[in-house]
């Protein structure tokens, strides 16, 4: 079964200085058939104008990766982190048993364009922590996140992976689900066909009972592809 998720059929707030794209139900954005996908809770598209961001806040109990596609990120926490995240990083936080922290664009003239990714940790009350990595720019397949940080991958802690796919027009490639999994794919940018379903950038498909999945590239594309657990 694959559902395609279109880029402007998600929630959307324009805040002036923030605009933001909701996956799944988020803030005032309530949908009570996008509350979530196995693991993942919160995928947000945010663009954020120049000197602005988010003030200091808490979160407890979540995985979060922050994916920066332009402009740089200034992050400062509660673990006495103070970052900057530029285009082309990850970063993940555990906030566990709890975590205060900010996030601003750097700049104070260039947007900064972001996805924010929250995942259900596997359990409770995990310590908090913080890393950030870039990842070679490379054609084909990067691990990103895994359970035990193997490739070199940042560590999350569920039973999942993510990968980006880095495609050339014409490109294709092909994986195989086990049984059970869910699957996540979500376009940063190109245009893509996934088992004969053609989407574009910012759209995203839900993908399980399926064994599995050819991607085509009908342009230069990246893609997010998240290996989830059964719900």
């Amino acid at each position: 079964m694959i559902y395609v998720r279109k880029a402007e059929e998600r929630g959307h707030a324009n805040h002036g200085w923030l605009d933001s794209w909701h996956t799944f139900s988020f803030a005032s954005y309530h949908d009570a058939n996008f509350m979530g996908f196995s693991a993942l809770r919160v995928i947000n598209e945010d663009v954020i104008d120049g000197g602005q961001g988010f003030g200091t806040h808490p979160h407890k109990d979540m995985e979060i990766l922050t994916y920066v596609l332009s402009g740089t990120v200034e992050h400062h926490d509660s673990m006495g982190n103070k970052e900057q995240i530029p285009a082309g990083e990850f970063q993940i936080m555990s906030a566990g048993t709890g975590v205060r922290h900010s996030e601003y664009n750097a700049s104070e003239s260039e947007p900064l364009h972001l996805y924010q990714i929250w995942i259900i940790p596997e359990r409770t009350g995990i310590e908090p922590r913080y890393d950030q990595r870039r990842f070679p720019d490379v054609q084909g397949r990067q691990l990103v996140l895994s359970p035990d940080a193997r490739e070199g991958s940042l560590k999350v802690y569920q039973d999942m992976t993510l990968s980006r796919w880095v495609l050339a027009a014409g490109e294709q490639d092909n994986v195989a689900i086990d049984a059970g999994r869910r699957i996540w794919i979500q376009v940063v940018k190109g245009d893509v066909t996934v088992n004969g379903n053609a989407v574009n950038t910012s759209d995203a498909l839900a993908i399980w009972d399926e064994s599995a999945l050819t991607i085509e590239a009908s342009s230069a594309a990246e893609v997010l592809l998240f290996d989830l657990p059964p719900v």
